[in-house]
């Protein structure tokens, strides 16, 4: 059973459940078997972007996020998986590969990366789609039943058809990411990009442990204004050390 139903603008979410400067433009609900799927489009400064909810019969919600331009290479890929589902036979338990796998993808979008695989079990057949970010970060993903597939693809192509595949934001290339060793320990310094804007992925790493922070873009002035302010600071008091010093050491000096 599916069914489906579209909204416009501000009446998707009660106030207060979108995060600040974060606007809802659309969504589609598809009801597939026992699960209901939320195509969201939403839109911040950096663009747009389309977030797909699962919540199953217990209630249970998993959730991944698709720049425009990944949703239409997704929708590409819905139509080759459907056709190849479409050709396999009835299920055959004496015939399943052992991780369950019948065919598999891999999308890559800046720094996140997207498996796609058709796999079966004692349930039947469905499409997992996995999302995971590089250097860490939690894995996500949903569960599409396979009979649904095409119902799931035709859904996107709406929503794409009407706000296009353009996501917007940042044009440019972003930089290449740098490297410096203090001591004993290495620091790496990587730009991404995300539905969310650019971020400073910044790395500490040593034998055996390794920590990173995060500074989305719109902080970096701030950053670097108060490195810049505590390394004036440090060569104030340096320059008093010694300036302290040298007058001990002067013509007067015993």
């Amino acid at each position: 059973m599916y069914r489906s139903r579209v909204f416009r603008g501000d009446m998707l979410s009660p106030p207060g459940q979108q995060q600040q400067g974060e606007q809802e433009l659309a969504t589609k609900m598809l009801q597939i078997q026992s699960k209901r799927f939320y195509l969201d489009v939403k839109q911040n400064r950096r663009g747009r972007f389309i977030k797909v909810a699962e919540i199953g019969a217990d209630g249970r919600r998993s959730q991944i996020f698709l720049a425009l331009s990944t949703a239409a290479e997704f929708r590409d890929h819905l139509s080759t998986f459907s056709d190849f589902y479409a050709s396999l036979g009835p299920p055959n338990p004496e015939n399943v590969p052992e991780d369950g796998k019948l065919k598999s993808e891999m999308m890559i979008k800046d720094n996140r990366r997207y498996y796609l695989d058709l796999k079966e079990n004692s349930r039947g057949r469905f499409l997992r789609v996995s999302q995971t970010i590089t250097r860490g970060g939690p894995r996500s993903q949903i569960a599409i039943p396979a009979q649904g597939m095409i119902e799931f693809r035709d859904a996107l192509t709406d929503l794409l058809e009407e706000f296009g595949t353009d996501d917007g934001g940042f044009k440019g290339e972003l930089p290449e990411g740098r490297h410096m060793r203090v001591e004993n320990k290495n620091f790496y310094f990587d730009i991404g990009q995300n539905n969310r804007g650019i971020y400073m992925r910044i790395s500490e790493v040593k034998t055996n442990f390794r920590t990173a922070i995060t500074v989305p873009e719109k902080s970096w002035a701030r950053f670097r204004d108060i490195f810049a302010d505590y390394c004036e600071k440090m060569k104030e008091g340096g320059e008093k050390v010694s300036v302290a010093g040298g007058s001990e050491a002067g013509p007067n000096a015993k």
